[in-house]
């Protein structure tokens, strides 16, 4: 039985706050250990910790009040002068909000957390006595506040001498190191820094976890240790079929939507009305005005309800984005880097859909900037750099769409080294790589296999992952650009609708057959005139504004037989190539609403849309068409064979 019987919905409450305060706390962490003696911040951490302990004590969870009463006791002695923050007190703390967190997921299962890891709890009470390595301890410190004291150690903690924590272990399960090696005689701090790695992050979607939780903890206990062999974070979220089941809505635009379905009733009652005296007879040219009048409002008010409750699924991206700076802080710190990610744009809205399903390649590109992008301190210096690298997160509504910004001040890429690795991979051949401009030669990075890495570290060097940021965002009708200039660094742009369940679409036409297009990948429009299009290689091209573009039929695309010549070209472009699209006509522009084929999906299609005269339309996957060109008959001979019938 559950032990939270009948307190349901107070602990949910509590979650959902909680969740939020203890992300809040984790990146003014971050900003803490940038200005250690800013007490504002200071301030707000013990409250933050205090607030999180009330609340745990209300639903009685002992052991998550224990972790936060000497959490918050450390901030108070932090913030009174009394203790020195350093890296290693820092990294005691990190440990902490971490093992909060996974009491946190415990909860959420409804079930009272574990007592946290035997290590922090020592490693808490030892720098509340100024005895951790690297604490400076002052002159007459006074003795340990009576909460310390009054915290049991909990069963299984390995002690030091006469009870207190044995720092050697402590410092061994820091550094991976045996205790009495003369290695961990050393600093702390030198220990706790890993190899440096310079190579693409490409780490598969299952694996994405932040670095904090990815390997052996630093202090002994993983995630995955806790009941059930898995985060609970992740067995919550799939228990909810896979994603959050809630969402936060500003009452204000709840409001709207009330007051617009009221106006909706009224005008239902005018039409109902009416139809009564149409029926009686009454057709005169007042009663069809209006008639006229009221639809005219209906559909103007339908309209503004669909905005509306699409309004509601709009979230700010930065409940996404601030769990970033600490999974980039704790990676630099893993590398031995300087690293500040410095996030802007926080405010601009993306459907909550949109925002879960951008968390992994987000975390790809961040992880991929940290490890791979920028440089080691010393070389930044070499370099004349300032030995801080800087990584920027960016949002922006740029009209009908969103814009993400990853870029950093590293290294940069090298096209012509790309191109190189990907021969040397046998991903391309030498003729189709000299055949490749710098745009489509950084674009091999997303080549599933590629990596430019040597050596294999647990963040990066297998060969995937880039491939899934390309694949997750094309699942999201996006596109990624890269631009980079060796030396000064790299910035990817992706680029997203607003919202996935609204799609502005080019209607086109095979025959009297209509097809969807996505709109943000048609350029324009173009007649195809027979003696324009010229045959290269044996496929059918088109010369626009100076630039060679191949021709390709929707009819050959699709399997069907070719029974006209086409007359017009929708020039497109992906992420991958720019082509025209040759088709029949046109059925004009619309803003379709995307319905899933969840049983039955064939392939090419992403969905359905109905027009307003109830017929139903294909939207294609463009992307997923091309892939398979191969496959399809060529489409050379039935255009010159329809060309000199």
């Amino acid at each position: 039985m559950s032990d939270f019987a009948g307190m349901e919905d107070l602990l949910q409450d509590f979650l959902q706050e909680a969740y939020d305060l203890l992300s809040d706390v984790d990146n003014k962490l971050v900003d803490l250990e940038r200005m250690p003696d800013d007490r504002g911040l200071l301030n707000d951490i013990f409250r933050g910790f205090h607030t999180i302990k009330g609340g745990a004590g209300f639903l009685n969870a002992a052991e998550l009040v224990t972790l936060c009463h000497l959490t918050e006791n450390l901030f108070d002695r932090l913030r009174n002068g009394e203790l020195e923050l350093t890296p290693e007190l820092m990294d005691v703390i990190m440990a902490a909000t971490k093992g909060v967190r996974e009491m946190f997921g415990e909860l959420g299962q409804k079930v009272m957390p574990q007592p946290a890891d035997p290590h922090v709890i020592a490693a808490l009470q030892g720098a509340l006595r100024g005895e951790l390595p690297g604490v400076a301890k002052p002159a007459a410190a006074p003795a340990a506040p009576p909460v310390a004291a009054a915290v049991e150690q909990p069963a299984g903690k390995a002690p030091g001498a006469g009870g207190e924590p044995d720092w050697q272990a402590l410092q061994a399960s820091l550094t991976g190191q045996q205790p009495g090696s003369a290695a961990v005689q050393g600093e702390l701090v030198a220990k706790t820094e890993l190899a440096a790695a310079v190579a693409a992050a490409d780490i598969p979607a299952a694996e994405i976890a932040p670095a904090s939780e990815q390997g052996p903890s630093p202090f002994g206990r993983r995630a995955t240790d806790r009941p059930g062999g898995q985060p609970t974070s992740a067995r919550r979220v799939e228990e909810r079929g896979g994603r959050e089941s809630t969402i936060r809505v500003d009452t204000s635009r709840l409001d709207q939507v009330l007051n617009l379905s009221g106006e909706i009733g009224l005008t239902k009652n005018r039409l109902t009305s009416l139809r009564a005296d149409i029926l009686a007879g009454k057709n005169d040219a007042e009663t069809l005005h209006a008639l006229d009048q009221a639809v005219s409002q209906l559909d103007l008010l339908v309209s503004d309800l669909q905005n509306s409750v699409m309004k509601t699924r709009m979230q700010p991206i930065g409940r996404l984005f601030q769990k970033y700076p600490r999974i980039a802080r704790d990676l630099a710190r893993q590398f031995g880097k300087d690293v500040e990610l410095v996030l802007a744009g926080e405010e601009t809205e993306v459907d909550k859909t949109m925002i879960e399903d951008l968390a992994d390649p987000l975390i790809h590109l961040i992880r991929n900037a940290v490890d791979h992008g920028v440089e080691m301190p010393e070389e930044r210096q070499a370099a004349g750099k300032p030995a801080k690298s800087l990584v920027r997160l960016e949002a922006r509504q740029e009209g009908d769409h969103i814009v993400l910004i990853i870029a950093d001040d590293g290294k940069g890429m090298s096209a012509e080294r790309i191109r190189a690795k990907a021969v040397e991979k046998g991903l391309i051949s030498e003729e189709e790589a000299n055949t490749l401009d710098e745009r489509q030669s950084l674009n091999l990075i997303f080549l599933p296999g590629f990596s430019t890495k040597t050596n294999i570290s647990d963040v990066s060097g297998r060969g995937v992952g880039m491939d899934v940021v390309k694949t997750n965002i094309q699942k999201l009708n996006g596109s990624v650009e890269i631009r980079s200039e060796p030396g000064k660094g790299s910035v990817f742009l992706i680029s997203l609708p607003l919202t996935l369940a609204i799609l502005p679409v080019l209607l086109v036409l095979l025959g009297d057959q209509p097809f969807a297009l996505p709109l943000s990948l048609v350029r324009e429009i173009l007649p195809i005139e027979k003696g324009r299009v010229q045959e290269v290689g044996g496929k059918e091209t088109l010369v626009v504004r100076g630039e060679v573009l191949p021709v390709i039929s929707l009819a050959r695309l699709l399997g069907w037989p070719f029974t006209r010549y086409p007359e017009y070209g929708v020039f497109m472009q992906t992420a991958e190539r720019s082509f025209i699209l040759a088709v029949d006509s046109f059925a004009g522009r619309d803003d379709a609403v995307i319905k899933s084929l969840e049983d039955f999906r064939p392939k090419g299609v992403a969905g359905v849309t109905t027009l307003s005269n109830g017929q139903i339309v294909l939207i294609l996957d463009m992307k997923e068409l091309l892939a398979d060109l191969s496959q399809h008959p060529d489409m050379a001979a039935g255009l010159r064979a329809l060309a000199s019938a």
